[in-house]
């Protein structure tokens, strides 16, 4: 009779040879009477440990993806040219969009704006607020000039009530705003926790899927202007968007994190005025100043997504009347304006360290990559020498710790942008140095429009 090990805690037993279970420890099976054969048996957790395969229908059967047709899938326009160069192009059947972004920046104001133009195109749209009253929503329609017989209006929290809207209206559009101030009764816990969040969307984002209906949802941010929720949202969904913009000033930006239709680096331009939001099919004009041609102005090539548009960086110096000298900036990156500080002092003796330095861009952009370099070491040196940087000059660059200036992604297309706009000069990394670049400022301010100087 071999010996049989007895555990220290009673659960479920089973023989491994004629299947005998028993809820407590034995050493011989109670069937088959056969010693050692008795051993612990896992807890039935109601998984099926194995699945029957099932035969695809042979509309479901799969076929090379060079096979596949996309014609039933067609792009259609929201009516706001910004936001479908966000989108890809246009809204695709079954997509589920999130839009994300800071509180009081205009989410609700876009999506409006983007239900009316959807309505005026003759598609019926279902917008679903459940952070403000129909009266609400009409009052701010009124004043956007958003009205229009097809934009369908309905003031839920319940998801359940939603889909009812949905199956009576039939809309070619749904808009949820938003998803964090939507409950399901199938999911435990208030509106806005994570289960919540996970059950809503996951919801929406099936009926998008099986109706073929375009879906926005809106969500809300953390502090730190990450999306609130799960983690998960931003996964189900196809694409996901950032509404960006300072309250201060009226420029706002729509940029795609997540796009599985179409490209990641698209960037939509919009101007908050009050009538509503505006598209800005060309913001170039916004980020310049008034021609003005005092010391400490220079123009730099920005990168937005694919778009380069001219950025105005104005500096300003006065003497020091402390031993700590003042930084401040605004629009730009408060770390690289200190290197550059740093850099113009010991390569170029140009010293700062007495002075307070005012550093600022036109428009409220914001430029913080390196290109902004050698633009902001521009216009502080015009600014501390008095010297002027004429208006047809534009500098890129980025500026290394030895005084190099580096060339930066995609030079080609800020050079053309610069050109399209008047710029017939570009100081880039082809002056080598720092004091390359001054030397060549100082050479075009001397030269007569047109007049070919070699190397430019």
């Amino acid at each position: 009779m071999p010996a049989a090990r007895r555990p220290t805690q009673t659960v479920p037993y089973r023989c491994t040879e004629c299947g005998w279970t028993t809820v407590k420890w034995v050493g011989r099976c109670g069937e088959c009477q056969q010693w050692g054969t008795v051993v612990e048996a896992a807890e039935q957790t109601g998984i099926l440990r194995s699945v029957t395969p099932v035969s695809p229908g042979a509309g479901r059967a799969a076929q090379p993806i060079t096979r596949i047709d996309t014609s039933d899938a067609p792009r259609r326009t929201t009516g706001v040219g910004e936001f479908d160069r966000v989108l890809g192009g246009g809204l695709v059947p079954g997509a589920a969009i999130l839009l994300s972004g800071e509180p009081g920046v205009g989410k609700s104001t876009l999506l409006l704006e983007v239900a009316a133009q959807s309505a005026k195109a003759g598609r019926r749209v279902l917008y679903a607020s459940a952070e403000e009253s129909t009266a609400q929503v009409r009052l701010r329609a009124e004043r956007t000039g958003a009205l229009h017989d097809e934009l369908y209006l309905a003031s839920e929290t319940d998801l359940a009530t939603i889909l009812g809207h949905v199956d009576d209206v039939t809309p070619d559009l749904l808009i949820v705003d938003s998803v964090q101030t939507v409950s399901s009764a199938l999911s435990e816990g208030m509106a806005g926790h994570p289960s919540q969040v996970r059950e809503v969307a996951a919801t929406l984002i099936r009926i998008a899927k099986e109706r073929g209906l375009p879906t926005i949802i809106v969500g809300h941010v953390t502090k730190d202007g990450s999306i609130a929720g799960p983690r998960i949202l931003e996964h189900l969904v196809d694409v996901v968007c950032q509404f960006e913009g300072d309250r201060q000033t009226s420029l706002r930006f729509v940029r795609a994190l997540k796009n599985r239709f179409g490209p990641t680096d698209e960037v939509g331009c919009f101007d908050m005025t009050g009538a509503g939001i505006a598209e800005v099919p060309d913001p170039s004009a916004l980020f310049l100043g008034h021609g003005s041609t005092e010391p400490g102005t220079c123009v730099s090539i920005a990168l937005e997504g694919r778009r380069a548009l001219p950025v105005e960086v104005q500096a300003l110096t006065i003497d020091s009347k402390s031993g700590n000298p003042r930084r401040i900036v605004n629009g730009v990156d408060a770390a690289r304006v200190a290197t550059v500080l740093a850099v113009l002092e010991k390569r170029m003796k140009i010293k700062t360290s007495d002075q307070d330095v005012y550093v600022s861009t036109v428009g409220g952009v914001r430029f913080a990559e390196p290109a902004a370099d050698l633009a902001i070491a521009l216009a502080v040196a015009s600014a501390v020498e008095g010297w002027t940087i004429p208006r047809h000059i534009a500098v890129v660059g980025e500026l290394s710790l030895a005084g190099e200036v580096r060339p930066v992604t995609q030079a080609t297309q800020r050079r053309s942008e610069g050109a399209r706009l008047g710029y017939r000069d570009v100081i880039d990394h082809r002056s080598g140095s720092l004091g390359g670049a001054v030397s060549d400022v100082r050479v075009r301010s001397k030269a007569r429009p047109g007049e070919d100087i070699p190397g430019f």
